[in-house]
């Protein structure tokens, strides 16, 4: 296991690399650079100071110079210097990261305590009205954006019946680090995370339904029911553990999934994270945030394909992956 999850790190540095190229590679096919917000915010800035502050921060420099001299700057942990907000990106993100990553928890919590209790009544009781009932609910979550129905949610339980906040994190008013503050955090998060869970169940469902239905089938449990193995006891230690291994797998990519999702998650309900923050520096033009997400974006999807190798191979002690 050690091996493999050495040489999985080693595979991850090329593409780290190449990765990082395209990204380097869209920022500067992108429309204006680093400056072109702030020239759209001070209109009366002239041409000189302009190219002053262009030559200055190496923006006439070659583009092999510019991407050696931004990588050497990831490398030592600097991400540069966010122009619209003035101060040093690595700051910015660090204040609206634990909103990201805690509102990417409850989301994956709460999407694997519907799906799976959902999953299994499916499964098991194949054709039942209640199986019905849930492969309908899959359709349709299936069918609906996460946006729209986000925007509905929103609407309903926010603005007409006034159940949960509109927007933010927490209320200004409350001190922070006392019991009510991380109430009413959670209070905030609440809306926004189960609007993503609601959508987010649907492949966890089918799998697992599948699975199971498959599962049950095999001479394996054919052979435990001649047996006189009790029902329960088959399902417990014989259709649910193979029917958790492609959801045990699929573990990794919902992590790397979450990421895209709460980009419409905290735009909808104005939740301070890092998706919010990755939409407003792509209209305000700092280029500096926007490489620096990517590249975050793209380290988190390399370690949450990793995971998904690493619990697979532990959950089925059958597959070695060399």
């Amino acid at each position: 296991m050690l091996k493999f999850i050495l040489r999985r790190i080693m595979m991850m540095i090329p593409q780290l690399l190449i990765l990082s190229i395209l990204v380097f590679a869209l920022a500067k096919a992108m429309p204006g650079d680093a400056l072109t917000g702030q020239l759209a915010q001070s209109p009366k800035m002239d041409a000189n100071t302009l190219m002053e502050m262009r030559e200055k921060l190496g923006l006439n420099d070659p583009v092999h110079i510019q991407y050696v001299r931004w990588v050497k700057n990831l490398l030592h942990g600097d991400l540069g210097l966010s122009y619209i907000h003035q101060q040093p990106v690595t700051d910015l993100l660090s204040g609206r990261l634990a909103n990201t990553l805690l509102l990417s928890a409850c989301v994956l919590l709460l999407t694997y305590l519907i799906a799976i209790p959902l999953g299994l009544v499916s499964g098991r009781w194949q054709d039942s009205w209640a199986d019905k009932l849930i492969v309908g609910y899959s359709y349709v979550s299936f069918a609906t954006p996460l946006f729209i129905f986000a925007l509905v949610m929103l609407f309903v339980f926010g603005f007409k019946l006034g159940w949960f906040p509109t927007g933010g994190s927490v209320d200004i008013q409350v001190e922070k680090g006392t019991l009510d503050y991380y109430i009413n955090k959670f209070y905030h998060l609440l809306l926004p995370a189960l609007s993503g869970a609601l959508i987010g169940t649907v492949g966890i469902i089918q799998y697992l339904r599948s699975e199971i239905i498959d599962t049950k089938v095999k001479d394996f449990v054919k052979t435990a029911r001649a047996k006189g193995i009790p029902e329960s006891k088959i399902y417990s230690h014989h259709i649910l553990r193979n029917s958790f291994l492609p959801i045990a797998a699929f573990l990794g990519y919902e992590i790397t999934g979450l990421i895209g999702g709460s980009i419409f998650l905290e735009s909808i309900y104005s939740y301070p994270g890092l998706g919010q923050l990755f939409l407003q520096s792509i209209m305000q033009r700092d280029y500096s945030v926007v490489t620096a997400l990517v590249m975050i974006s793209g380290l988190a999807t390399l370690i949450g394909t990793l995971l998904s190798d690493i619990i697979l191979s532990a959950v089925d002690p059958r597959i070695r992956i060399e």
